[in-house]
């Protein structure tokens, strides 16, 4: 599985006249293996990139009128063989770091499978296995039928960023329940040693399981209460004095 990361290592600039927005950022884009580095810095304004440097490209490229005379300008100019040798200067030592100290970590994601709806009539039932919280993003969530891989009626949503360094993943399964059957999510991430089988228990419903939890919860709170009852009862009792008739 390859893994593409991109590292920001310019700070952006920002210059603000009259509620307009100019803006410069620089990138790193790299694989896992820190091959086919790729050196971009991006002109902004007001969000628009108007010229681009890539250095697989090699030189400046204008998206805007505006741009496309400064690129020609620059391209001639000795910005370009300055720029050129930015990639080694920040890219090369900044990716090792990033490597060392964020790539080689990894956080295992945690797994959920659940009955999203059941079946009936000619309509499938369908299973939803999810995996959250796990970093890199790169991962394999499949799924078993009787231990053989299923290839159809599956669908992903592919690994989606939280925002804060980690991802989530959901895999929908459609299928028609037999009896006798086995069915599993399997989940192979880089922080597991081998790949995780959660078998699916069709005994209960998830809505079965709602009820349960909610009754379990409430048989607790009702004991919690008339013991509180009770010793509030047995306290009242010994602070009385009988007086006979």
């Amino acid at each position: 599985m390859i893994l593409t990361v991109q590292l920001l290592l310019l700070l952006t600039l920002s210059l603000r006249t009259d509620g307009y927005n100019e803006y410069t950022v620089g990138e790193c884009v790299f694989s896992a293996a820190l091959t086919d580095v790729e050196f971009i810095v991006s002109y902004y304004f007001n969000k628009d990139p108007y010229v681009r440097f890539n250095s697989t490209v090699g030189e400046y490229v204008g998206y805007t009128e505006y741009g496309v005379k400064n690129a020609e300008r620059l391209n001639k100019g000795p910005e370009l063989q300055r720029i050129i040798g930015e990639r080694d200067r920040y890219c090369t030592p900044n990716i090792q770091t990033f490597s060392s100290h964020i790539l080689v970590k990894s956080v295992e994601p945690k797994i959920r499978l659940r009955s999203e709806k059941q079946a009936s009539g000619d309509h499938p039932a369908m299973l939803m296995c999810s995996a959250y919280d796990f970093y890199p993003p790169a991962i394999d969530v499949y799924w078993l039928r009787n231990g053989q891989k299923v290839t159809g009626d599956v669908t992903s949503t592919g690994e989606m960023a939280d925002g804060d360094w980690y991802y989530q993943i959901h895999s929908h399964l459609e299928y028609t329940p037999k009896s006798g059957e086995k069915i599993s999510c399997v989940v192979e991430h880089t922080s597991f040693k081998k790949p995780i089988i959660t078998d699916w228990d069709p005994s209960l419903s998830e809505s079965d399981r709602n009820k349960i939890a909610i009754g379990a919860s409430g048989l607790v709170l009702g004991i919690v209460l008339s013991a509180a009852g009770f010793i509030y009862y047995k306290k009242k009792s010994t602070g009385r004095i009988l007086v006979p008739n």
